[in-house]
């Protein structure tokens, strides 16, 4: 088949797929490999912006670990975890604010808009957009989310802008910012703007069956089989929390939820606007 007949087909394969998600809303959830390497932010930020061009509201929710990492680094300030989530001090607030509010956020925004989007950046505390309360004084100002208002990120939508989104909080039970697991930002969000989808980028191809084996890829799971999945070790360390959040995104009434390989370059296209799903696809049980 000549490459012309093949670009054909695959843009026929696509069109069934594009009809059904115009005009609805889908939110990615970005970070990890594919926020780091150069090649794959240009294939995740093409990805967005193709689909918005073909009437899918796409929402953008980032975190920026790596970065709040440099950061502290370079003012001497150490990095501390507790239970796999960051201590966050004063001084650490301060910067995951500036870097996920500011560098991050306004960075890729900026890429978006040079390759021709139209993007807005948003944090958390824009119009509450997330509200949280603190979450255990032994994560110092780590938030939980209490609350959403997604009317920011709807008129963006409604004005034609992909929303860009940083998951920083404002605080409803003190006078402070608060830094959030973004994961659940997303999920958060996902439920509050009756999304279609949730996709979250990761560095892993999914859930495997057996984690050193990426051939054993689970494709489909049933929110009911997920305790099961966590009883027999399946789902064992950070994956937990983030099966939780697809699990209580769907109750929330999201329809599917998506555990992508952002390593894999167009990931979120090959798995939104082709048969060949790639990833893990979380639904409801009775399907």
């Amino acid at each position: 088949m000549s490459s012309h007949e093949q670009q054909a087909r695959t843009l026929v394969e696509a069109l069934p797929y594009i009809q059904k998600f115009t005009g609805k809303t889908i939110v990615v959830k970005y970070g990890g490999n594919a926020m780091i390497s150069e090649e794959l932010r240009r294939a995740v930020m093409s990805d967005i912006i193709l689909l918005s061009l073909v009437g899918i509201r796409v929402v953008v929710v980032h975190g920026g670990g790596p970065e709040i990492s440099d950061m502290l680094k370079k003012i001497g300030h150490e990095s501390k975890f507790v239970d796999g989530l960051r201590y966050t001090d004063e001084e650490t607030m301060d910067v995951v604010q500036s870097i996920l509010c500011g560098k991050v956020n306004k960075n890729l925004v900026a890429q978006l808009n040079r390759l021709g989007g139209q993007a807005i950046g948003l944090c958390g505390m824009d119009g509450q957009l997330f509200q949280a309360e603190l979450l255990d004084e032994k994560y110092g100002l780590v938030g939980q989310i209490c609350g959403v208002n997604p009317e920011p990120v709807e008129n963006a939508l409604l004005t034609g802008y992909i929303p860009v989104v940083s998951t920083v909080a404002q605080g409803m039970d003190a006078d402070t910012a608060y830094n959030i697991n973004a994961d659940t930002a997303a999920a958060k969000l996902a439920e509050a703007l009756h999304a279609e989808k949730l996709i979250l980028l990761t560095d892993v191809r999914g859930l495997l069956r057996d984690p050193h084996d990426e051939e054993t890829l689970i494709h489909v799971v049933r929110t009911c089989e997920v305790p099961g999945l966590v009883a027999d070790g399946t789902i064992t360390g950070g994956m937990i929390p983030k099966m939780k959040c697809c699990v209580d995104a769907i109750t929330g009434g999201v329809e599917r939820v998506h555990i992508l390989d952002g390593r894999i370059p167009h990931s979120i296209l090959i798995e939104l606007l082709s048969d060949q799903g790639i990833g893990t696809m979380l639904k409801k049980e009775e399907e």
